[in-house]
C-alpha cells in the first residue's frame, strides 16, 4: 500500500480543526481534519478498549495496531482475539526485530530488566519503541488512550499536539476523562475489558514488569514497581531525553 507523505505545515495547519466535547466527536474531527493515515496503537487496557469501540462502531478509517512485546498476559492474548471477534476486524501486530532482541537479551539476560533501569529501557526500547517506529511510518497522525490523570507525569496530556519527535499529530481524545469515567463508558457499552483491571492491575503491560497497585498507590505504580523513581515510562511518549513529549499547539 502506498503512503502519501503531508508536509508538517499541512498537518500543523490541520491541529486547529482538531476538537469535540465527546471522545466520539473528537474522532471524527480527527479523521475530517487530517489527511492520510491515522493510526491507533492500542495496548488492549482499558481506555485503548473504550478508543477501539468508538473507532470500530463509527466504522472510522483509523488503523488500529498492536506493539506484540512477546511477553503480554495470557489474558492479553486472548482480549486480543475476543476484540476481533467482536467487531469483525484484524487487529495488525507489530513485533520486536528478531536479530535485535537476540542481542538485547543476550547482553542482559532474559530478565536482566530487573537488574537495573538502563537495561528495562533497552528491553523497552527494543520490544516497543523500535516497533512503534514501524507502525507510525508514514502516517499523519497518531491516536493514543493517555489520560491526564493517569500519573503526574503525564498530568500536562493534551487533546492534540504536534509530536516533534516522530513529526506527526499526536492525539489523546481521552485526556480529559477520569478512570471512572472509562469505566463506566465500557461498562454501558458493553466493551471487552482484561479481567486482570478487577484484580487491582489499573495500568497492564508486559506480564513481568505489571503488579497489582495497593490500595492508595497511583495508578502506574504497579508498572515497573521494582523502580525507585516515581517517573516511570517505557519511551513510547518520551523524548531522547527520557523526559515526558511536551508537544506544541497549533499557532
Amino acid at each position: 500500500m502506498k503512503v502519501e507523505q503531508y508536509s508538517s505545515r499541512t498537518l500543523f495547519d490541520a491541529l486547529g480543526r482538531i476538537g469535540g466535547e465527546r471522545p466520539a466527536e473528537r474522532l471524527e474531527a480527527l479523521r475530517e481534519a487530517v489527511p492520510g493515515r491515522i493510526v491507533f496503537t492500542t495496548s488492549f487496557g482499558l481506555e485503548d478498549q473504550a478508543l477501539a469501540h468508538l473507532i470500530f462502531k463509527g466504522r472510522l478509517d483509523i488503523e488500529v495496531v498492536t506493539l506484540d512485546t512477546g511477553r503480554l498476559f495470557p489474558s492479553t492474548y486472548k482480549l486480543w482475539a475476543d476484540t476481533e471477534e467482536r467487531y469483525g476486524v484484524r487487529i495488525r501486530s507489530y513485533h520486536p526485530d528478531q536479530a535485535a532482541l537476540a542481542t538485547q537479551i543476550a547482553d542482559a539476560g532474559i530478565n536482566g530488566f530487573y537488574h537495573s533501569k538502563e537495561a528495562r529501557l533497552g528491553c523497552c526500547q527494543v520490544r516497543k519503541v523500535e516497533p512503534l517506529g514501524h507502525a507510525l511510518k508514514g502516517a499523519s497522525a497518531w491516536v493514543t488512550g493517555l489520560r491526564a490523570d493517569q500519573s503526574d507525569q503525564r498530568g500536562r496530556v493534551e487533546l492534540a499536539g504536534w509530536d516533534e519527535e516522530r513529526g506527526l499529530i499526536k492525539v489523546s481524545p481521552l485526556f480529559d476523562w477520569s478512570r471512572e469515567e472509562v469505566v463506566r463508558f465500557t461498562e454501558a457499552a458493553r466493551v471487552p475489558v482484561n479481567p486482570l483491571h478487577a484484580q487491582g492491575f489499573l495500568s497492564i503491560g508486559c506480564e513481568p514488569c505489571t503488579r497489582a497497585v495497593k490500595p492508595g498507590e497511583p495508578e502506574r505504580a504497579g508498572r515497573w514497581w521494582w523502580e525507585t523513581d516515581a517517573a516511570r515510562e517505557c519511551g513510547l511518549h518520551v523524548a531522547a531525553d527520557g523526559r515526558l513529549v511536551r508537544r506544541k499547539k497549533a499557532a
